[in-house]
């Protein structure tokens, strides 16, 4: 009874004129940028970030969480319309998605994708209602050690589930810990990497760091894959209605990939694209006749869709639990959330349950809130594509200075934001992911201040985070995956799963 206690009372806070309208909000502005290639949830949150200033958290935090999941729905509609992933988790709907609307059964397949990811989307929400206040209650036998030795499993996770080199996952966490420790000392009150710039003694801006790395660098990115691409064919939408057989086939693929995506979804990494990636590869292993996948197989849009979107609205598990983020997007809304001078964690349930049980009641409305956005408005998402980019990015580019420097109203905030745009966008082009970088930044204090506070208590001694049993064994685990990516076949194993990803 508390868990339905709990709900009805999120569903009186989610259903307020206030947060509706910011569920709304954020449901749309996901759905257009999942729409439109290049630009990507991250970016978007990013961008966003400086305007929750003057907005309660609720809504806040609503409108945000709504963008994130809301992409997940949108990319699935340029993937099969015109074979362009608008969000990074919809790549592998282009393999049969495509093919689908080349076969004039475009309909079907954003029908299926539309019903997988509703599906997907509230048996997520359900999991986090019901999985989220036990880890919360876990959370709350945890000490200093505990807290260091979870952030330092999270980081390893992220470095083993991160594409691309691993050495470069690595180095950039590098970069993101550094980069998280500039500014004063909370203990001595001595400023550290601030080179004597007044304006780095406080620290360097999360939000500037966020909308460089993935504002400026995606959309410097983004045109230059936009020029290389060319003109596209936007496939016709006779009728949504899908068959019979579709619904058949689909049934099971949609039910393996909300159970896949919830697993990986509270996994560190980019979950969504790994959960879809596993899906497509699950269903085409699991069918008889897998020779018909890549010609236009519904399974193939049924089963990654589903796994995209569960694994989305399961990422918010360690985040509003434990307050731990698992991934770019994640370690934004945890930034939003010190913005709003709330501490991440398990605290947020007892001192905030309008924040935490509204959050959870609002992605049920949102997930119906998409189903309409996406289908009937199909026409008006396709007819944004024409949007020439050379029109698109210049103000994109406008909204992100103007963000920055109403920060503090300073122009050293539009510098850094400048600064770590072109960080990222070189970053990009050898090959290394903002990702680890930004969790790097978020979790770094708060591995400093959980380090420093597990030896004060234990007078100076380390073995502390080993003589604690559930901080030595999330050592042990990270550990095991540190060796575990050094051993040459998995190495080869994650290299051809890279390959097959791009």
């Amino acid at each position: 009874m508390s868990l339905f206690h709990n709900l009805v009372y999120g569903f009186t806070v989610a259903l307020s004129l206030q947060n509706l309208w910011y569920c709304f909000v954020g449901c749309f502005i996901g759905t257009l940028i999942g729409v439109l290639p290049g630009i990507g949830p991250v970016a978007t949150i990013a961008m966003l970030l400086p305007l929750t200033f003057n907005l309660p958290p609720t809504p806040s935090l609503i409108m945000l969480a709504g963008i994130f999941y809301g992409a997940m729905y949108g990319g699935s509609t340029t993937s099969i319309l015109v074979n362009l992933p608008g969000e990074a988790a919809s790549v592998v709907t282009c393999l049969d998605g495509y093919q689908m609307g080349k076969q004039g059964r475009a309909g079907p397949a954003l029908a299926i994708a539309a019903i997988g990811s509703f599906f997907a989307g509230s048996v997520g929400t359900l999991l986090i209602a019901l999985f989220g206040p036990p880890l919360a209650e876990l959370a709350f036998q945890f000490g200093a050690a505990e807290y260091f030795s979870m952030m330092v499993l999270g980081l390893m996770s992220a470095v083993v589930l991160a594409s691309g080199s691993v050495i470069k996952a690595i180095a950039m966490i590098i970069v993101g810990l550094l980069g998280g420790l500039v500014g004063t000392d909370v203990n001595s009150g001595v400023a550290r990497y601030s080179f004597n710039i007044a304006e780095l003694s406080d620290g360097i801006g999360f939000v500037g760091v966020a909308m460089g790395m993935f504002g400026f660098g995606e959309i410097v990115s983004s045109l230059e894959r936009a020029h290389a691409a060319g003109k596209v064919e936007v496939s016709e939408v006779k009728s949504l209605m899908p068959s019979m057989d579709d619904l058949k086939r689909s049934f099971w693929p949609i039910v393996r990939g909300t159970a896949l995506g919830a697993g990986i979804g509270i996994l560190p990494g980019a979950a969504a694209v790994i959960a879809s990636f596993a899906s497509y590869t699950l269903e085409k292993k699991l069918s008889k006749t897998p020779e018909r996948f890549g010609k236009g197989a519904i399974e193939g849009v049924a089963g990654p869709e589903s796994a995209n979107n569960a694994a989305a609205q399961c990422s918010f598990i360690p985040m509003l639990t434990l307050g731990i983020p698992t991934g770019a997007v994640m370690a934004l809304m945890v930034g939003a959330m010190t913005i709003q001078g709330i501490a991440p964690g398990p605290q947020v349930m007892t001192q905030k349950p309008d924040l935490f049980w509204g959050m959870i009641a609002s992605m049920w409305i949102g997930n119906a809130m998409l189903v309409v956005l996406n289908l009937p408005l199909v026409g008006m998402w396709v007819q944004l594509l024409k949007i020439p980019y050379r029109l698109l990015y210049p103000g994109i580019t406008l909204f992100i200075c103007v963000g920055a420097y109403s920060l503090s109203n300073s122009r050293f905030d539009v510098f850094v934001t400048a600064f770590f745009g072109l960080f990222g966008y070189f970053a990009q082009r050898w090959g290394c992911e903002g990702a680890p970088l930004i969790l790097g930044f978020v979790l770094g204090p708060l591995m400093e201040e959980n380090l420093r506070r597990a030896l004060l208590i234990s007078r100076g001694d380390p073995s502390v985070f080993i003589m604690r049993p559930i901080s030595a064994s999330m050592l042990a685990v990270a550990a095991f995956l540190l060796v575990l990516i050094v051993v040459p076949q998995i190495r080869r194993k994650r290299a051809e799963v890279i390959v097959d990803e791009g």
